[in-house]
């Protein structure tokens, strides 16, 4: 049984970090998009409402979010990479370093992804806003970029969710780590007990 969570448990640090580098590369492309349809429709960036599309202004409203996401999913991934510090995915049996090396974890990845739904949801709710009308004709007049997908938004729910079902695994696999390790002891004293 051991090897079988050994296996499960490196499976999952790795998993996790791939998770994270996955929220990283997301991180650098949530504004491909908008660059590309909106960064030629602001006249001055000193003068943001004076723009040729309605509510392109967005594009630069989201450069503040943009450069916390980015630094926040290097974060991540710093913490996914103490769990390899720790020897969580290879140890057999767990020792403090462990278990705090999982709690950071957890709380780091619970709280970046509220934080960050809670952000996407708003700035997609004031990307709804732009006037897409206006959008058309000036990417018809300049030949730039056309959008009205809220693709970049909406694919948060998907990068993560994989963060949150990693932290459910992670935390599942303390707990079965625990049984195992319980069992061990008990074992252990039987057999100390037997010799006496």
């Amino acid at each position: 049984m051991y090897k079988k969570q050994m296996k499960a448990q490196k499976i999952l640090c790795v998993g996790l970090l791939i998770v994270c580098a996955l929220i990283f590369l997301y991180s650098l492309g949530i504004m491909t998009d908008l660059y590309d349809a909106l960064y030629n429709t602001i006249r001055n960036p000193e003068k943001l409402d004076k723009t040729t599309v309605t509510g392109s202004r967005i594009y630069y409203d989201m450069q503040g979010f943009n450069r916390d996401f980015l630094h926040l999913s290097i974060g991540m991934i710093l913490l996914c990479v103490v769990l390899f510090i720790t020897n969580t995915h290879t140890r057999r049996k767990y020792y403090i370093g462990n278990y705090a090396a999982v709690t950071l974890v957890t709380a780091g990845g619970v709280g970046f992804s509220a934080w960050a739904h809670e952000q996407i949801e708003f700035y997609k709710a004031q990307f709804l806003q732009i006037n897409f009308e206006e959008l058309a004709e000036n990417a018809a007049k300049k030949k730039s970029l056309y959008t009205d997908s809220t693709f970049w938004f909406d694919i948060h729910y998907v990068v993560f969710g994989l963060l949150l079902l990693g932290i459910v695994l992670l935390i599942a696999n303390v707990i079965w780590k625990c049984v195992l390790m319980k069992a061990e002891r008990s074992l252990i004293k039987q057999g100390k007990e037997a010799t006496v």
